[in-house]
């Protein structure tokens, strides 16, 4: 099958949280590159800060970073392990050879960010991690060392892409192979999608960030797709005891509850004094575990506040870069408090989100009832549903 030179995207024009389709150009595969005919994509809400530059971005950007669907045809280097034909579910970009990469924890890759959040191919990095800026001759966008996945269709110019090297808004594109979890031919592409960031994110942040243990208590603020993860994972997988939700909706916390929260606390109701109400249902001291799902300043410092005697919470909210939350450190060590960042929960894509997938089986992590589907042309209705809290995980189909 020939590869498509053109293809439709759901493109961020400009800066303002507004998206529009387009018709763009597909750039040349490359040889760690696999091209994929995109099936679902999941809207997260690291797309929507993307587009509101609260995280980097550019006008004129093709984000996604749920992707899943079809690979249509493989780059010299990437045919060890995936093949046209293959159905695929696509995280984040690692590049497989740094120290975490190689212990198994590639979501802590030395250059993660520069893999992730450039907009175009990788580029080369420092030890620490950093863009090493004097190797580049030019922009990034204009060299064809560093080519984005994606142009305009008219006129060649580059577009921010590579996004957690998918850049899956858009129903083709080019995936490195590092993204490509392979899952088996009838796997329920669609519903599955999410699981490349959201759900691996909130179940990993307990499983793995935070090791919650059987018949502990753990408070998940903020019940949106990614904390709803998290509260699934702590009943039915941690087999956490006490699991308290945390939101300003109450749609949200009836549903945390059916799906294992055995609390709910409507955080506007209580805004001034969190920490009274989890030591109120977690007396003396609070919650062994905590976890906060919304990048708030003043949310994490009530989650690290409500933590009991060695109690130990991590943040898998991003609220962009520069940001410092005040911790009072004399409590802190006094009572052996931890606080600790989590990205992607710590997950080994290949082997997690197949574990996932098994427990959904099983029942143990029924993501489905968070998941609401809509026809790619409506996709305005799924970025209201998505923003006003009515859909939890809006996933986009072709």
């Amino acid at each position: 099958m020939a590869a498509p030179r053109t293809t439709t995207a759901l493109v961020v024009p400009e800066l303002n949280g507004q998206f529009e389709l387009q018709e763009v150009r597909l750039n040349d595969i490359q040889p760690d590159e696999v091209l994929v005919e995109i099936e679902a994509f999941g809207i997260c809400h690291t797309d929507l800060s993307c587009a509101t530059a609260l995280l980097p971005c550019r006008p004129g950007a093709v984000l996604g970073h749920e992707g899943a669907g079809k690979v249509l045809s493989v780059g010299s280097s990437s045919t060890t392990h995936l093949s046209p034909g293959d159905s695929v579910l696509l995280s984040f970009s690692h590049c497989e050879s740094c120290p975490p990469c190689l212990s198994g924890h590639p979501a802590y890759c030395h250059s993660f960010n520069a893999r992730n959040f450039s907009g175009c191919r990788p580029l080369p990095v420092l030890p620490d991690g950093s863009v090493d800026s004097a190797s580049l001759k030019d922009d990034p966008f204009t060299d064809p060392s560093y080519a984005t996945f994606f142009s305009t269709k008219d006129d060649g110019k580059p577009l921010f892409s590579q996004f957690f090297g998918q850049s899956s808004f858009a129903r083709h594109t080019l995936v490195h192979k590092s993204c490509c979890v392979k899952v088996p031919p009838g796997t329920n592409l669609p519903l599955y999608a999410p699981m490349g960031c959201g759900m691996q994110t909130g179940a990993g942040a307990v499983l793995h960030s935070l090791g919650v243990k059987a018949g502990s208590s753990i408070a998940v603020f903020g019940v949106g797709s990614v904390g709803m993860a998290a509260v699934m994972a702590a009943a039915h997988i941690a087999k956490a005891k006490t699991i308290i939700a945390i939101d300003l909706q109450e749609s949200r916390l009836e549903l945390a509850k059916k799906l294992g929260a055995t609390h709910a606390v409507l955080s506007s109701r209580v805004r001034q004094d969190i920490k009274k109400e989890v030591r109120r249902i977690c007396p003396p001291v609070g919650v062994d575990y905590a976890v906060d799902c919304t990048g708030s300043m003043y949310v994490i410092r009530c989650m690290i506040e409500a933590l009991a005697t060695r109690g130990r919470a991590a943040t898998v909210g991003a609220p962009g870069f520069g940001k410092v939350v005040a911790v009072d450190v004399m409590e802190h060590l006094t009572y052996g408090k931890e606080y600790v960042g989590s990205c992607e929960g710590d997950s080994l894509p290949k082997e997690f989100i197949p574990f996932l997938i098994d427990q959904h089986a099983k029942g143990n992590f029924p993501m489905d009832q968070l998941v609401t589907f809509y026809d790619v042309k409506d996709y305005k209705q799924a970025l209201e549903d998505s923003h006003n809290g009515k859909a939890i995980k809006a996933v986009l189909k072709w």
